[in-house]
């Protein structure tokens, strides 16, 4: 019998295997997150102005996914999308929320910034007229569990960030002009919800959460820092 007649036959050229996601090609928005991480590492001071500056350069030129996470495979950053993410604490029951606003932010031929450890109100009116408004909500109190943010831009630019494990929700429009908001539900029922809507005429609005920032319980952190207090006297 011949053998050779009835054996499978092999195929000419190895079969291509699919990429791995470190092999992919780096995008623009990969380098920007990458980017991104980086600066909030200089900001708490765990990286150096030199290593920042270094990391950011070999950022720029790196040419696959698996060279970016090279540059924050030390960062807790990286790691905070790998777990699942933390629950938000309990909060006061949704309310009617007032129809006169707690804070006006305004920028007229300027910028203003609202950051940090603030206490977020229910009610927020932010006005970005030739200018630029930032509202950063990633390490702020949330005493309520709806917070409003009427957003109007006009030649201008209004910019609203929020913890990635609160509920996020948009609704408004553009004339001219762009109003994105990346909405997101949190799987925690009693987690704080940010509404945002309004107008942008001739300019901008745009709300996202901030990756790697989660809602923390103030009491929670009062204790670490006493019971570590304690620790170093005793």
């Amino acid at each position: 019998m011949d053998l050779q007649k009835h054996a499978p036959a092999q195929d000419a050229a190895p079969r291509a295997t699919a990429p791995s996601v470190s092999e992919l090609r780096a995008s623009d928005a990969d380098r920007d997150r990458i980017a991104d991480m980086l600066r909030d590492a200089l900001a708490e001071g765990r990286l150096t102005a030199d290593e920042h500056a270094e990391r950011v350069e070999g950022v720029l030129a790196a040419r696959t996914v698996g060279e970016l996470d090279v540059f924050v495979r030390d960062l807790p950053a990286a790691h905070a999308g790998r777990h699942t993410a933390a629950p938000a604490p309990h909060r006061p029951a949704a309310g009617p929320v007032p129809a006169e606003p707690d804070e006006n932010v305004v920028a007229v031929f300027s910028s203003a910034v609202r950051r940090g450890r603030l206490r977020a109100g229910r009610r927020i009116h932010a006005y970005a007229v030739f200018g630029s408004v930032e509202i950063d909500l990633t390490e702020a109190l949330f005493e309520h569990q709806q917070v409003v943010i009427k957003a109007f831009s006009v030649l201008g630019s209004v910019e609203v960030r929020v913890p990635e494990n609160v509920s996020l929700r948009g609704a408004g429009g553009g004339v001219l002009g762009s109003f994105e908001v990346d909405a997101v539900d949190s799987a925690e029922a009693e987690a704080p919800i940010v509404h945002v809507d309004g107008w942008a005429v001739l300019g901008s609005v745009e709300a996202r959460p901030k990756r790697g920032k989660l809602v923390a319980d103030i009491l929670d952190r009062v204790h670490r820092k006493v019971e570590k207090g304690l620790r170093k006297h005793l």
